[in-house]
């Protein structure tokens, strides 16, 4: 076998793993935005599509890992190419647990079902889901075309993320204070705010990691953080009820 035929098969295997690393944050994507619409309408049926389609997330990542195992072991990658398939392991990684942030939204959304809406915080919860899934389209997108500026730009955004989380962080505090039959479904809420800004923060790692594959360096600058709340329950994240 010549050294062209092998450079061949391995791009071919390196852009069938970066299809399905495309593929799998769709359907995060997805999860996100129908986790907040079942937040905000409190539908129950939605969020358990949202639950059970968490399934098909992992099984990518499962296949994922395995093709690139594979394909390390038989074309042993160097230089850039390892660091692509290097990079492509990370970037599922980050989207396994978006998309078990997403159920865990869901989960919170049944027990929330029998509860009112709190007045302007699920728009605000959609508002920072959907700025996350943007932020996420636009660093799959920057992966694909290795564009730098693009990932920088995320990581900016993630400011936005945080801003709202610390808005919601007080008017829940108020809430509470204000009415004590509130303090249940706003300590909901806030663990759902905290998965949100914990999102953005996975998206901002991402996007960091397509700066490494497209120049080869990791981003060395203190990224900007605005999350100034102190209140971090034990089950925020995934290991929560994911």
């Amino acid at each position: 076998m010549n050294d062209q035929h092998i450079v061949s098969a391995f791009d071919r295997d390196l852009e069938a793993i970066q299809a399905m690393v495309i593929k799998m944050g769709g359907l995060v994507e997805s999860a996100i935005l129908d986790g907040a619409r079942a937040l905000e309408s409190r539908d129950t049926e939605l969020a358990e599509k949202v639950r059970d389609g968490d399934a098909a997330i992992d099984a990518l990542e499962d296949q994922i890992n395995e093709e690139a195992a594979r394909c390390i072991a038989i074309r042993s990658p160097i230089a850039t190419d390892l660091r692509i398939v290097l990079s492509v392991l990370r970037l599922s990684a980050a989207l396994e647990r978006l998309g078990d942030y997403a159920k865990n939204i869901a989960k919170r959304t049944t027990i929330l079902s029998g509860t009112n809406p709190m007045t302007g915080s699920d728009v605000t919860l959609r508002r920072m889901a959907r700025e996350v899934q943007a932020m996420l389209k636009d660093t799959l997108d920057a992966f694909v075309q290795r564009d730098k500026a693009l990932a920088e730009d995320v990581i900016q955004r993630d400011l936005d993320v945080d801003q709202m989380y610390n808005a919601l962080f007080r008017e829940f505090l108020t809430f509470m204070m204000e009415d004590p039959r509130n303090i249940t479904s706003c300590m909901h809420l806030h663990f759902i705010a905290k998965n949100i800004e914990r999102m953005g923060d996975l998206v901002t790692n991402m996007a960091e990691q397509v700066i490494y594959v497209a120049t080869g360096e990791i981003p060395r600058a203190e990224r900007p953080k605005e999350d100034l709340t102190a209140l971090h329950g034990p089950d925020a994240g995934p290991a929560g009820g994911a």
